[in-house]
């Protein structure tokens, strides 16, 4: 998706790599690891100055980052995305909401309003629940509610496979997960979650959102869980998974430990500090075991 600030300096970025191969740019022979990293080494030097390219690189990646920030989420494509999951076909449609934040200026002004759901939503979300009668009393196990967050773009491009990946591993479980329509929300924080979970009566929320972008990387998904979701919880009642995007965690690898989660919450019915991601558990004894053998040697 080229956005506006993004085309003003994509011809330039092109013309200017052109002084890397002239003669008159100092290379760096650090720069053989850039193919390791997003971060920013081994640039190079033209003069006492960095090389043109390299100036016009970031000045794209600030574009890019601005660009994430202000540029709104396109719900109905997002609902096209959605129905495109398989796992979903036998769901509602999703349901639209915003926050009390009445455009993207008082969003970025105004954090507070993005953490409350706005009176619109919230009748939008006890009527689902009134049309779903006595059933209302029978909990769902899992909301997911997806967020433009702080980066429109993340969102945009993640979210799909990453449901999809999420929906794949819940439905081996041996137990089947009874998830709750899919909440789309515009202008909203993560503690809208708690709203929008308690208002279905959802055992857990799962709150995926725009993370603030970087200069290398504007499409970051975070991901947060929170056990009984109820208006005033805190962060210290969550777990986060960061950086979901085909340059950070992939989509498999999240959904992974994001089930690991969700099983465990269930277990110990709690969230946040009192439960540990211990997926990683195995690659840590792994090394343990290799740095004791080492030492052995």
């Amino acid at each position: 998706m080229s956005t506006p600030c993004v085309k003003q300096t994509n011809n330039a970025v092109g013309a200017a790599l052109s002084h890397l191969a002239n003669g008159t740019v100092v290379s760096n022979p650090w720069r053989d690891l850039r193919r390791f990293t997003d971060a920013r080494i081994g640039l190079g030097r033209a003069g006492i100055s960095l090389p043109t390219s390299e100036l016009l690189a970031f000045q794209l990646s600030h574009a890019q980052a601005r660009d994430a920030v202000n540029f709104p989420l396109d719900i109905d494509a997002l609902v096209e995305q959605l129905a495109s999951i398989p796992s979903l076909i036998n769901l509602a449609t999703p349901i639209k909401v915003s926050s009390q934040a009445k455009d993207r200026i008082t969003y970025l002004q105004r954090p507070d309003l993005g953490r409350k759901l706005a009176d619109s939503g919230r009748k939008t979300l006890l009527t689902h629940m009134d049309n779903q009668g006595k059933a209302t009393h029978s909990q769902y196990d899992l909301a997911i509610v997806v967020v433009d967050g702080l980066s429109s773009l993340a969102v945009q491009n993640n979210a799909q496979p990453f449901i999809t990946e999420l929906l794949t591993l819940l439905n081996q479980q041996d137990t089947p997960w009874k998830i709750a329509p899919i909440t789309l929300v515009e202008q909203g924080r993560v503690a809208i979650g708690d709203d929008i979970g308690q208002l279905l009566n959802a055992q857990i929320v799962m709150v995926l959102i725009g993370e603030r972008p970087g200069l290398s990387s504007p499409d970051s998904l975070g991901l947060y869980l929170t056990w009984a979701p109820k208006t005033g919880l805190n962060d210290a009642s969550r777990n986060c998974i960061s950086n979901i995007r085909p340059a950070g965690l992939l989509y498999g690898e999240a959904a992974k430990r994001a089930v690991y989660l969700l099983t465990q919450a269930q277990k110990i019915k709690l969230t946040g500090v009192n439960l540990k991601d211990r997926t990683q558990d195995d690659v840590i004894e792994h090394h343990q075991q290799t740095k004791n053998f080492l030492i052995a040697e």
